[in-house]
């Protein structure tokens, strides 16, 4: 079976998994033993590895926040994030004592209609237990609207969310400008990047945003690490931990690191900035990923009727990113009739819940197209031979379902 579901996961690079075996059976300090040889050498590997991180990103490596994936770092951005303004803005409340001060509410959170699973249900949960939320709507391409974004900041605004990229169809969105927008009104920005980290560049010089997220499994590294950046360059973000214990990762995310996942995580981030380099050679250049997502599409096209595009025209989004529906055909017998190549018809992880996308359904996609609808994320690693098999398996099956 030819993998080409590379926004769910990806394979671990061969010189990621070099360097991790090691941290498993012959360096396995704990970082956070600081009493002899073996704890000192597994915390400078994970400050390497911080600084491969932070490299990639343009950023200090003290910004680094390492987390168990980008799951845990969307959480701790936003829960962290508004528990923190929140106690801070209730001791500047104490202080009021006007029966008006003590009736607004205390926290306000924006963020919009396509965003992951991990953003959207914090933002359904805030919403029952009665913290203010505006969940904005996107466009047909799934991009949300800096202006939408302005008019939604209110006096009580504490925290903004909006992904660089989107994890169904590849729409990046224009997370500067939303940026400019957030910094004028003082409200704190986080950016889900998950998707975005290895295929389009994210220079935290140039991007005004407060508190990122980024997964390493989605860019050739090990499942099971992420990381939070925190902006240090300007006043204090207010972050309250997710959990209590030994005060790890600068008393924001306790826990025994896991110091083969980080090393593993730094080498992933260090060949995503030698790609950009050009260091890697044409082979892995995200140039290379679009064309072959073209020609994808292109001989589908040429093949097949009654494909409609989802998302942004293709220079417009990720490289690696189609995302399109097959009108007249079964969305589930679609899906299980193909057997040659492994795509899928939405996010990974929602994949419990047996409805269709909730992105194509914010871009005002019907639920029948939606069903019916694929996904693949290309990879360093997709060759054009897959590429041509996997136009041969999808024209096979669709001619036969629109029969």
């Amino acid at each position: 079976m030819i993998y080409l579901d590379n926004h769910a996961t990806t394979r671990v690079a061969p010189e990621v998994l070099a360097a991790m075996l090691p941290y498993f059976t012959e360096e396995y300090g704990n970082a956070a033993s600081v009493n002899h040889a073996f704890g000192w050498r597994a915390a400078e590997v994970v400050e390497r590895a911080r600084e491969q991180v932070a490299r990639l990103l343009s950023c200090p490596a003290e910004w680094i926040v390492f987390t168990s994936g980008a799951t845990e770092a969307n959480n701790l951005a936003i829960k962290g994030g508004l528990s923190g303004t929140a106690l801070a803005a209730g001791r500047t409340r104490a202080r009021k004592t006007t029966p008006a001060a003590s009736a607004v509410p205390l926290t306000n959170f924006v963020t919009n209609a396509a965003e992951h699973p991990s953003v959207l249900d914090v933002a359904k949960r805030f919403k029952r237990q009665g913290v203010g939320v505006t969940i904005l709507p996107v466009d047909h391409h799934a991009c949300v609207d800096p202006q939408q974004i302005a008019d939604a900041i209110t006096p009580q605004t504490q925290l903004v969310s909006v992904m660089l990229a989107n994890n169904e169809v590849g729409t990046i969105n224009p997370l500067a400008e939303i940026g400019r927008i957030c910094r004028e009104r003082g409200v704190l920005l986080h950016c889900d990047a998950v998707q975005a980290i290895g295929k389009i560049t994210v220079d935290l010089q140039q991007l005004p945003v407060d508190l990122l997220s980024l997964s390493a499994h989605k860019f050739h590294g090990p499942k099971g690490v992420g990381a939070l950046v925190v902006r240090r360059d300007g006043p204090r973000i207010p972050l309250e931990p997710l959990f209590d214990g030994g005060g790890h990762e600068q008393h924001l995310r306790s826990g025994t690191l896991p110091v083969p996942l980080i090393v593993g995580f730094g080498v992933a981030c260090e060949l995503a900035t030698d790609q950009y380099d050009g260091k890697l050679g044409g082979l892995t250049s995200p140039a290379r990923l679009a064309d072959l997502r073209d020609r994808l599409w292109q001989r589908l096209q040429s093949e097949l009727e009654r494909l409609s595009l989802n998302g942004p025209p293709l220079s417009e989004r990720l490289p690696n990113n189609l995302n399109f529906s097959v009108a007249g055909v079964d969305g589930e017998a679609l899906m299980s009739s193909l057997k040659e190549i492994a795509v899928s018809s939405g996010s990974a992880c929602s994949t419990a819940e047996p409805e269709p996308s909730h992105v194509l359904r914010a871009m005002g996609v019907s639920d029948s197209l939606s069903r019916a609808s694929l996904r693949f994320g290309l990879s360093r690693f997709t060759t054009e031979a897959e590429i041509d098999v996997a136009v041969a398996e999808v024209v096979r099956v669709v001619r036969r379902l629109q029969a």
